[in-house]
């Protein structure tokens, strides 16, 4: 038996909360029952999809022969406001009262923010952060499922929706407590022979949603332990997936995905996200591409700034040895040649879409009020936040 001792850290534990969707069904084989699932919600389905996940033509087939009436959006880009307009005019239209989303983080997104604002009595625009006034749903969400077919953003999860305002030149969240999916169905099964760009890319962007929960300020023991597992087993699956298809590691990065997804919703995440929120509302460059390439650069900044301020540095130190384990680095020097093993993998720098020329300081300034730099385990000067940018290109 461990000694009272083992839980001397717990003894002054700041006060927490724990939320995630209302039921996660996990596993392959999960997705056959998901129309059945879904008309116990409603018979007036909006499904919400990408274009070339050949499951969801059979998944509108079977709700249909259920007597559903099932009316689709197919979403091509991570959703901008008038997208989400779009989709919430066709749900009025259609009278629907469930929404499923089947897809990768963009098509969650999209379904998500229409189910909170079809009830809604007020603008879209009331209720984003940043842009927006932030304000609480008028209205319940109508119920939302969630079936995720890459592993990357856990939105599955998670209690916001990220959109694009192209005329602000930000992506910012659409959030309520209310927002998380009813149901979560994670299966592997859909993941399997993903392309490797997108694999790589997604696949970074979960391991950086298991890595800053870890960092935060709002770490928790609930995050801790499942943050702690997440990290080396995502590292580990992403590293087998880059050489060829494996079923088991496909397994096992959807799972640190859904982890990253109740983390970040716990937790919070960091100035990776914080910074990514800016670069993709001012380019075409992909989420996770963006998290990718910041990765390390950021986790070199927070190292420093905790070696300058003498602060544990145990969390760290972990995630260096999981990374050096995981992609064949230097312990030591871990997150400084993190960028360059990124690029033997194929992963595009930033500069593909982002311009020597664009105000770097400016999205520094801009990164520093979103709600993800809130959570980051040290505040970072405008001009670290360029330099990270810099190393990015």
């Amino acid at each position: 038996m461990p000694s009272i001792d083992a839980f001397n850290t717990l003894s002054d534990m700041t006060p927490f909360s724990f939320q995630t969707a209302g039921k996660i069904l996990f596993g392959r084989g999960q997705a056959d029952q998901a129309h059945d699932l879904v008309a116990r919600f409603g018979t007036h389905v909006l499904v919400v999809r990408g274009r070339s996940v050949p499951f969801v033509d059979q998944f509108c087939a079977r709700l249909r022969n259920a007597g559903c009436a099932v009316s689709e959006v197919v979403a091509t880009q991570e959703p901008t406001l008038a997208d989400v307009q779009s989709a919430v005019d066709l749900g009025r239209a259609k009278a629907v009262n469930v929404i499923v989303s089947i897809g990768g983080g963009s098509v969650i997104d999209l379904g998500k923010a229409a189910a909170a604002l079809i009830p809604s009595s007020s603008p879209a625009l009331e209720h984003l952060e940043i842009v927006g006034n932030a304000r609480p749903l008028s209205a319940p969400p109508l119920p939302f499922i969630a079936l995720p077919t890459t592993s990357g953003t856990g939105a599955e999860v998670t209690k916001n929706a990220v959109i694009g305002v192209p005329d602000q030149g930000r992506k910012v969240s659409l959030r309520d407590d209310r927002m998380f999916p009813i149901l979560a169905i994670i299966d592997p099964a859909l993941t399997d022979n993903t392309p490797r760009s997108v694999t790589l890319a997604s696949g970074l962007d979960a391991i950086t949603q298991v890595i800053e929960p870890y960092l935060s300020r709002r770490a928790n023991p609930m995050t801790d332990a499942i943050c702690r597992q997440a990290i080396p087993l995502g590292l580990a699956a992403l590293a087998r997936l880059i050489d060829g298809e494996d079923r088991a590691a496909r397994d096992q990065l959807a799972y640190t995905s859904l982890i990253g997804g109740v983390a970040l919703s716990n937790a919070g995440l960091g100035a990776v996200h914080g910074l990514a929120g800016v670069i993709g509302g001012q380019s075409a460059a992909p989420h996770g591409v963006i998290c990718g390439r910041l990765l390390g650069p950021i986790l070199r900044l927070n190292f420093d700034s905790a070696v300058a301020g003498g602060t544990d540095l145990t969390r760290y130190h972990e995630i260096k040895t999981h990374l050096a384990t995981c992609f064949g680095l230097d312990r030591e020097t871990a997150f400084k040649d993190l960028p360059e093993k990124l690029d033997q993998l194929g992963l595009p720098r930033l500069g593909t879409w982002l311009a020597d020329t664009s105000d770097l300081a400016a999205m520094a300034n801009q990164a520093n009020s979103s709600s993800s730099m809130k959570s980051n385990p040290v505040f970072i000067e405008p001009e670290g936040l360029v330099q990270a940018i810099r190393g990015a290109l």
